[in-house]
Order: C-alpha cells, then structure tokens, then sequence
C-alpha cells in the first residue's frame, strides 16, 4: 500500500483533527493550572512542620504517583459513576484526573526548589518582621520560581503527550479524532504521523514559551 497522505485533506479530516487538538490544548492548560496549584499546596505543605499536614501531604503523593494515570481516569470516569453514583462528565474526569496526577509532580517540583533555596533567606525575611507565610510568599518563592520552570516545562510536556488516555473515557480530543478517521479509513501510518506532528508542534510552543520566561528570569545566572 503507497502512502497518501492527500488523505489528511480528504471527507474534513483535517478540520476533524484540528478540532480534536484544540480540545487537548484547552483540557492540557485546565490540568495545568490545576496541577499547579495543587502542586502548590502540597508541595509547601509536605514541608509543613505539622504532622497531620506533612502526612497528608505524604499520602496523596504516595498515591498518584504510585498509580497508573489511566487507572486514575477509569476510576474518576466509570468507577465514581457506578460505585457512588457520581456521575462526572468525561471532560471534568479527564481534567480533574491530569491535574491530580501532575500536580502530585508539580509538588516535588515545589519542595525541591523552595529546599534549595538558602536556609538564610528565610532566618533574614524572620529578622525583618515579617511572618514564615510573608516570607515564603514575598522572599522564598520568587526566588524558587526561577529554579521550578525547567522542570515544569518537561512536566507541562508529560502532560501533553498524557493528554492521549483521555480517549479511553470518551473525551474527543486529539488520539481520539485519530482513532476515528482511522476506523474509517485504515490509513494508520499517515493519520498516526500527523497526529504526532501536532502533538510535537504543542510541545514544542510549551517549550518555546517556557524559554523565554527563562530568559526574563534569568534561570542558571548567577549574581
């Protein structure tokens, strides 16, 4: 069998995966600012010199890191619907699901940059009057936020290319526009290369954009 890829622009498949990419940039940012913010949340609170907190925080890591993303999806999608007649929608599912699990990475992200900041900081921000709170927000986390975007750009990209279970609860994103024109047509090799392509052209934006705010920030350079 030749290649065609004249197919992409054959019956709107095209269109048909455009459509399914913008699906998976706009659930991929929603995760993103929820993972984000839970990474946020747990990564300060494992640091938390409170026990029931701390342990908490333990926990919840332990949990999705320990976990499939797909086995999390199947649960938040058919399992809460079934077992607690929790009836999500595949698209709340899929962005709660990503976000939980990659916030749970977020968080690590979060501990180690906030630990390697120097341990002076926060005894100087202490002598000036301010509390351990207004010191993490005001002097700690501006300076650790530096250290966290090369890490968060290879995360944002997992999550990206994670986008992809979401198929398997019925969302219709990217893989899963794939997967339709290619019940119909059986051009696996050209549809599946296109998908990629998109898939990288993302990736490679995230990537993009988290360099330049490198570069505003001034990551690696030291003063």
């Amino acid at each position: 069998m030749e290649l065609e890829f004249s197919v992409l622009f054959q019956d709107g498949n095209l269109a048909f995966l455009l459509k399914g990419l913008w699906m998976t940039i706009s659930m991929t940012f929603f995760a993103l600012i929820l993972s984000v913010i839970i990474g946020l949340i747990i990564g300060i609170g494992g640091l938390s010199k409170n026990k029931f907190i701390s342990s908490l925080c333990s926990i919840y890591l332990a949990w999705f890191r320990g976990t499939p993303l797909l086995v999390q999806l199947m649960i938040l999608y058919y399992g809460l619907a079934i077992g607690m007649q929790i009836d999500l929608s595949a698209t709340v599912a899929g962005v709660l699901g990503m976000g939980m699990y990659s916030g749970a990475y977020v968080s690590e992200i979060v501990r180690g940059s906030i630990q390697s900041i120097d341990k002076g900081q926060m005894e100087a921000g202490r002598s000036l009057g301010m509390s351990h709170w207004q010191t993490m927000r005001k002097v700690i986390l501006p300076q650790a936020l530096r250290r966290m975007l090369p890490p968060l750009a290879n995360e944002f990209i997992a999550l990206t290319k994670n986008s992809s279970l979401l198929s398997v609860i019925t969302v219709p994103e990217l893989m899963r526009a794939g997967n339709s024109i290619v019940s119909n047509n059986f051009r696996y090799f050209e549809i599946y290369i296109a998908v990629a392509v998109l898939y990288f052209i993302v990736n490679y934006a995230i990537s993009k954009f988290i360099g330049y705010f490198e570069r505003r920030l001034h990551v690696g350079v030291t003063r």
